[in-house]
């Protein structure tokens, strides 16, 4: 029945919450603002800073195998990806833009577990600087939103 789902504002309180954030270094600046933007978010939803998890690994096609070894191990409520792919001048860009996104909804599919994809991909760093607290923020609403209703669901 239309009308009847709990409404967007009530799913994103992150008070109880348990968040894990992988985060390339590749780009560092780029990924450092939009790690900053989402923890931000992140606190000002009402998750505990004690139950944010928060690794590092080199570039993106780390990040499934770090955002795999988190679902592994349980007790996440969702995870976040964080990393920024800038087009080069060789196929490189689009293996890297592929295959991380591609690991990225396997392993939430595989586990069933909300995970909020902010690996920018963009044609140059303009376009990165440009986007990395909006979707550092975004990336914090949707694991927040995405937890909360699979709960809702369960």
């Amino acid at each position: 029945m239309f009308g009847a789902d709990k409404g967007t504002a009530d799913r994103l309180d992150g008070k109880d919450l348990v968040i894990g954030i992988v985060q390339a270094r590749f780009n560092q600046g780029v990924t450092n603002a939009l790690a900053k933007a989402c923890w931000d978010e992140l606190l000002a939803r009402g998750v505990n800073e004690k139950d944010i998890e928060h690794v590092q690994v080199p570039g993106a096609l780390e990040v499934p195998v770090a955002l795999q070894a988190m679902a592994e191990k349980g007790g996440y409520d969702a995870l976040v990806a964080l990393g920024c792919i800038i087009r080069g001048e060789t196929y490189h860009f689009e293996l890297v833009a592929n295959e991380s996104a591609a690991g990225v909804t396997r392993v939430a599919l595989d586990y069933q577990l909300p995970i909020a994809n902010a690996i920018l991909t963009t044609e140059n760093i303009e376009q990165a600087l440009a986007r990395q607290a909006d979707k550092g923020r975004d990336a914090a609403l949707v694991a927040i939103e995405m937890a909360n209703l699979l709960e809702d669901i369960g």
